[in-house]
């Protein structure tokens, strides 16, 4: 049986100062002045419209992500907060992400995020390394990194995220191993730390740079895990290490197949319906342009997931995170029963890449290592 669960919102801010090399999230060069009213405004609206679906639905978490989301200053953003706050039910222990970027963010702005309600920030940095940032088109340098988590600290943050890359164009075991150790010296709550990936649509797939071979990855993986661990850092998902007690509220949400609305230009939602025992899927319009001017709504599309896809949809989530797994969770999510997994599960344990024990579904280190053939197996025939 299909039970309501916890609810995250999303909000997308489409621009940023130059697109990374790359980067396939919907985001775009800002070429004019930013609008931010109007884009504020039409965010609000877009809430609006889809009030009846979440009614009544306490909200866990709301993440603000991009593009360059510290574009917007603290007055919208605040103004923004206030809207929401008028329309939503917050839980009383709510998480408000916002991403920044180093290069894009008066560092001043900081503390005015922290007294608007922000309580978590997550910092783009990548790399330490001015040759790795500047492969990567980044637009900060090494310092300007060191001094962003500085004036994060300063203006009150004690629940900020480092995203560090790893495996970057031309770069050894040691300037890897270096980065992390940068990165962990600066004592965030949480890193995601993951390796880049030559995604299609993006410069880089057109002109592929030269990256380490898997061998020296592998092995800074390998490497760069045992630093963590050492420094008290618990890898609870595939790229997502945190101290305790700072797992992020909001990622946890959707990898364990929760509900989540989404608002701005490109932005996806996942809402399930008791009711009718169905999960709906829905995308608003990608480009900034048709999104502002709204001719059509802000709704780009949606579709019910049939129910041959969610076991699959929910394992490819849930196959990310490296803690136990309840079955019941399976259940609740997508109200099929657990006897449907019997065969791709028998097949996983015979490869030895999970196991079914004590009413959870758990990897094994040889799935976490081998994540995409695992999840392979639960693909609809």
């Amino acid at each position: 049986m299909l039970r309501m669960p916890p609810l995250s919102l999303y909000i997308h801010f489409p621009w940023c100062v130059k697109k990374c090399p790359y980067c396939d999230f919907n985001s775009h060069a800002l070429r004019t002045n930013l609008p931010e009213i109007a884009y504020i405004d039409a965010l609000v609206e877009d809430l609006h419209q889809q009030l009846p679906k979440v009614f009544d639905r306490p909200i866990i978490s709301i993440f603000m992500g991009g593009g360059t989301p510290s574009l917007f200053s603290p007055a919208a953003i605040e103004h923004l907060l206030n809207k929401l706050k008028q329309r939503l039910d917050f839980s009383a222990e709510i998480e408000i992400t916002l991403e920044a970027n180093p290069g894009t963010v008066e560092l001043q702005r900081f503390a005015s995020y922290r007294e608007i309600g922000i309580n978590r920030l997550s910092i783009g940095i990548q790399s330490f390394h001015d040759q790795q940032l500047q492969a990567l088109g980044r637009i900060h340098d090494g310092e300007e990194a060191m001094r962003a988590v500085a004036a994060a600290q300063a203006a009150g943050f004690d629940n900020i995220n480092l995203d560090l890359m790893h495996g970057l164009p031309h770069q050894s075991l040691e300037e890897g191993l270096k980065d992390l150790k940068k990165a962990i010296a600066l004592n965030p709550t949480h890193i995601s730390w993951y390796q880049l990936s030559i995604e299609p649509n993006t410069e880089f797939a057109m002109r592929p740079p030269k990256l380490p071979i898997d061998d020296m990855i592998w092995e800074l993986q390998e490497q760069g895990k045992i630093q963590l661990m050492q420094t008290d850092y618990v890898q609870y998902e595939i790229s997502a290490y945190s101290r305790s007690f700072y797992m992020c509220v909001h990622n946890r949400n959707c990898w364990e197949f929760a509900d989540y609305l989404g608002i701005g230009a490109g932005a996806h939602s996942k809402l399930s319906d008791e009711t009718n025992q169905t999960v709906m899927r829905s995308w608003k319009h990608k480009n900034p342009k048709d999104y502002l001017e709204k001719k059509n709504g802000f709704l780009g599309g949606e579709r019910i997931v049939v129910t041959t896809e969610l076991a699959f949809e929910f394992m490819l989530y849930a196959l990310r995170l490296h803690y136990p797994i309840p079955i019941e969770l399976f259940e609740w999510r997508t109200g099929l029963s657990f006897s449907s997994l019997s065969k791709p599960l028998e097949e996983a344990e015979k490869l030895e890449l999970l196991t079914v024990c004590n009413g959870a579904i758990s990897l094994t280190d040889r799935g976490k290592n081998f994540h995409n053939d695992l999840v392979a197996l639960f693909l609809p025939e």
